[in-house]
């Protein structure tokens, strides 16, 4: 009997393959895929063509998709109305300066969690995944005590300080450096290297993606913070984008009719979070699809 004669086991699976693959399923799929999008991605298309809109577009009824005449004119009152570069820079800082304490502080304890043995290690396991579970809002009351009593309210500290680390960050980067194999950190070690060293040369360039990740979560979530700038500040020389706006939208001195203002304010705000995760996009996938294979 020839190799040739012998039965194959593998030709129903290939039979089941070949069936399972119908024409109409991917052309289904792509489909929903692409209402799923256009739902999702409509409003923020309106607000982005609105912030263009003259007047007479914004009040159109039925509603005007693509503006009959481009301006900038929204943009212009809204410099005009509010201090908007200071508002601007105040939500910069806060968000860059805290998502560099996060990505420090948040792979630092990672890494002990993860690669160091120590006393009271699963306690301090334990507190990170007690946290996780512990909403943000009932932490607003104990924080705006804390910053009180350390006179840091109206301050880039105050903002800045109950945000410098987090649980999910721990959590995230102990989980990406559980995966490093501790045969590579010993071989540092033997070699004469220091944790430091380990730390800074060997760890922290294998979890890239993760801090890709972790950036995009840090950044989007205090750039778009809002309840705790405006629990914490009462002077207008330190609020947010966002709380700016909302103050904006909310006095009717300023606001009334400035429906393209208000677009022009929502823009800016959306801008630079779009930007940091173009910027990071490719990392950030690489993160997911990583975490998805632990």
């Amino acid at each position: 009997m020839s190799a040739t004669d012998l039965p194959t086991k593998s030709a129903p699976g290939r039979r089941r393959t070949a069936t399972s693959r119908r024409p109409g399923t991917s052309a289904l799929t792509y489909t929903l895929l692409t209402l799923g999008l256009i739902v999702m991605a409509a409003p923020f298309l309106w607000m982005a063509v609105s912030a263009f809109k003259t007047p007479q577009d914004l009040g159109a009824s039925p509603p005007v998709w693509i503006p009959t005449e481009w301006t900038l004119a929204n943009f212009r009152e809204l410099l005009d109305l509010m201090d908007i570069a200071r508002n601007f820079l105040n939500s910069a800082v806060v968000a860059v300066v805290v998502t560099l304490c996060n990505l420090v502080f948040c792979s630092m304890l990672g890494y002990a969690l993860a690669k160091l043995n120590f006393f009271g290690k699963r306690g301090v396991l334990a507190i990170v995944l007690g946290a996780l579970m512990v909403p943000g809002n009932l932490m607003l009351l104990p924080q705006f005590v804390m910053m009180s009593k350390m006179g840091l309210l109206d301050s880039y500290a105050g903002l800045i300080l109950p945000f410098a680390a987090g649980a999910f960050g721990v959590f995230l980067m102990r989980q990406f450096m559980a995966a490093i194999p501790d045969e590579l950190l010993e071989a540092a070690r033997i070699d004469g290297a220091g944790e430091w060293y380990i730390f800074w040369r060997i760890v922290i360039p294998l979890v890239k993606p993760a801090l890709a990740t972790l950036t995009i979560f840090v950044f989007l979530g205090s750039w778009n913070n809002f309840l705790w700038p405006l629990v914490a500040t009462n002077d207008p020389d330190k609020y947010t984008l966002p709380v700016a706006l909302a103050t904006f939208a909310t006095d009717p001195t300023k606001a009334a009719g400035s429906n393209g203002v208000l677009m022009a304010g929502a823009l800016l705000v959306v801008l630079p979070v779009v930007a940091v995760f173009i910027a990071l996009q490719r990392h950030f996938t690489q993160g997911i699809a990583t975490s998805g294979l632990k």
